[in-house]
């Protein structure tokens, strides 16, 4: 059996990807939640991953690190993980390496914290551009492919690198048309996120840098968190 190695749920949006791609594909793993340390957890991490970094993801004396790589390592074991269609095979990977290399404003400004809300103290002229790609982004998979999911009627891999996305909306209250908002519920009301946001509640580990990051970022209004 696969055992897949990931950071704590309430932040670690690229551990996210692989572990919701699996879970609504119905592909068997282990899960193994490694807790972020203060400072830094690279010493531990590299005890079972070649980066120091989570997600990664061990197959007997197969190890493949990087949420892409592991995506692309599954993709030649398991025929859902990207489109039946060529057409909309080609599209969604071609986004899903979008958001793996871009929308660095998002990344840096909103944090990954899923159990807390926070208003924004200001969005930037970056930070509204990228925002507008989202809308952009996801529009045209949606009309184009039909819907309900970024590539078609199934959720496959490009939807899985926008799970974090979600959490992201959700958190800081980005703004988008009605269309990507309808896109964002449907990923969050997915039996994957609502297992994974319920288990993120419950962690009670807080690491300081992800916590300052959140805080830098404007006021929070609400911190649904269980408190140790």
């Amino acid at each position: 059996m696969y055992v897949l190695y990931i950071g704590n749920k309430n932040y670690s949006s690229w551990s996210l990807r692989p572990w919701a791609l699996m879970r609504e594909l119905g592909i068997a793993f282990d899960e193994r939640l490694m807790p972020f340390s203060p400072g830094s957890s690279w010493t531990e991490f590299r005890k079972f991953s070649p980066t120091g970094r989570v997600p990664c993801l061990v197959d007997g004396k197969v190890t493949v690190w990087d949420s892409r790589g592991i995506t692309e390592y599954l993709a030649e074991r398991h025929a859902a993980v990207w489109p039946q269609d060529a057409t909309a095979r080609a599209w969604a990977r071609c986004a899903a390496a979008e958001m793996h290399s871009g929308f660095s404003e998002l990344r840096n400004r909103c944090t990954m914290n899923c159990g807390i809300r926070v208003k924004l103290n200001a969005v930037p002229p970056e930070l509204e551009r990228e925002v507008g790609r989202l809308d952009e982004l996801w529009g045209e998979g949606l009309e184009r492919f039909g819907g309900p999911f970024l590539a078609g009627k199934a959720f496959t891999a490009v939807d899985a690198f926008f799970t974090p996305v979600a959490f992201r909306v959700q958190t800081y209250g980005l703004k988008l048309a009605e269309r990507s908002r309808a896109y964002v519920h449907r990923l969050l009301a997915l039996p994957s996120l609502a297992s994974w946001y319920a288990a993120a509640l419950t962690e009670t580990w807080r690491e300081p840098a992800h916590e300052e990051e959140a805080k830098a970022a404007g006021a929070w209004v609400a911190d649904f968190r269980l408190v140790s």
